[in-house]
């Protein structure tokens, strides 16, 4: 693919010692991963807007990342971007026995469990041994949280009910409630508690089967759009923001709230 061919000589050249930029020369693998993420995060975000000019250039972004860490992996002696590639291939030929194998045909539930059973087996051959092994920790915690629970799950350590699981929610809500009434506050404990009260509540989001990330998410979102009608109403008043009551700003919140159910 001379296009490929093309991307990884720019690639090489940029990363030269002598000809190449000065930027690119020096970063590391450390410094390129937090631009990996934030690319990754541009590509979700040009689907949710269905963008799909964004989404190409997006993508391409990405791609770059993938060769820049293959480039500077290669410069020291590890992979290249071919051996990025084969590793890819073989994975999903070797994740797909009932497309490229004799295996008969799954449904799409038969080949989710097929696939975490394999991914079992990969992390036994890297000699991983526990089952939350491999549970990515740069993930967002929210995500994380639901991939650690997952894997609980699939040994029997979940609760059956989702009710049992909003019955731990409260819980966990009234510990935290204990923790702010007391005269001396202990910040350390009270972030604890809160941490466990948002794993209870992906938990809960599993249970619905729901992605809070995505739930979260949209909650932003209307939030945003309810936020902008306030100021829109404000914008040709005779008061700023900050002049505002609560109340006052209260009652806007409602009218753009009945503004989106028309």
């Amino acid at each position: 693919m001379n296009n490929i061919k093309k991307l990884l000589d720019i690639m090489a050249t940029l990363r030269d010692p002598k000809d190449g930029c000065a930027w690119d020369v020096e970063q590391t693998f450390e410094t390129v991963a937090p631009y990996t993420v934030e690319e990754a995060y541009e590509v979700a975000e040009a689907v949710d807007n269905n963008d799909m000019d964004g989404l190409k250039d997006e993508l391409g972004d990405l791609l770059f990342q993938v060769v820049f860490h293959a480039r500077m992996a290669e410069e020291e002696g590890h992979f290249n971007f071919s051996d990025v590639v084969d590793a890819i291939a073989e994975k999903m030929i070797r994740r797909h026995p009932h497309v490229f194998a004799d295996e008969t045909f799954r449904t799409a539930e038969e080949q989710t469990v097929a696939w975490e059973e394999q991914k079992a087996t990969e992390r036994a051959q890297k000699k991983q041994k526990s089952i939350l092994d491999g549970v990515t920790v740069g993930l967002p915690a929210l995500t994380r949280a639901i991939k650690l629970q997952n894997r609980a799950a699939r040994v029997g350590f979940d609760w059956p009910q989702t009710m049992q699981v909003i019955d731990k929610l409260n819980e966990e809500m009234a510990e935290l409630s204990e923790e702010l009434v007391k005269n001396k506050q202990d910040q350390a404990k009270i972030e604890e508690e809160f941490g466990d009260m948002m794993f209870v509540y992906a938990n809960l989001a599993r249970h619905l089967k729901i992605d809070p990330e995505q739930a979260l998410k949209k909650a932003n979102n209307k939030f945003t759009n309810r936020f902008n009608k306030i100021e829109q109403y404000i914008e040709n008043k005779d008061k700023s923001f900050d002049q505002y009551s609560l109340e006052e700003l209260e009652e806007f919140w409602i009218k753009a709230k009945e503004e989106e159910r028309k």
